[in-house]
């Protein structure tokens, strides 16, 4: 069991380890994309958003391999187990069973979910901070395509209470 934990916490931390660099570089790109002047500040928004979202999953997908890679290595599923999807499975909480880890390695799974939770959880601060920060942007240069309701004010001009 001890090594089950070892070879969890490993693969976690080298899961967060690449969730972090992605996400640094992501947010780096999204403020430096975020603080240009734009004459289409929704369409600005979206692909500001786009972008992120779409680097965070490229983290995710590749978390996954990392999983998978480890599962091959130890020999946590059993022979001829699509190992990619086994890792998908229980990385996203899906959890459908119909592959299970051999008896030695019946924690990575969990553990695997486990990490997964974790890496949503920050992806969703992550999408959510983005969109706060390039709203906030546009709004302080006065785009004014964007409405009151869009810079998070209410029409009288006044801050959100």
């Amino acid at each position: 069991m001890a090594l089950q934990f070892l070879v969890g916490g490993l693969v976690s931390v080298i899961n967060i380890m690449i969730h972090a660099l992605v996400t640094v570089g992501a947010v780096g790109i999204a403020r430096s994309a975020g603080l240009r002047r734009t004459e289409r500040p929704r369409l600005h928004l979206m692909a500001v958003m786009v972008g992120t979202a779409a680097a965070l999953m490229v983290a995710h997908t590749l978390e996954v391999f990392v999983w998978a890679l480890a599962y091959a290595i130890v020999g946590a599923a059993p022979a001829g187990s699509d190992l990619l999807y086994f890792a998908f499975v229980n990385y996203t909480t899906l959890g459908y069973g119909d592959i299970t880890p051999v008896q030695v390695w019946q924690l990575v799974g969990p553990m695997t979910a486990m990490n997964g939770i974790l890496m949503f959880g920050w992806s969703t601060a992550v999408l959510f901070e983005v969109l706060r920060k390039t709203i906030e942007h546009l709004a302080s240069i006065s785009a004014s395509s964007l409405s009151a309701a869009d810079r998070g004010q209410r029409a009288a001009g006044g801050p959100k209470v």
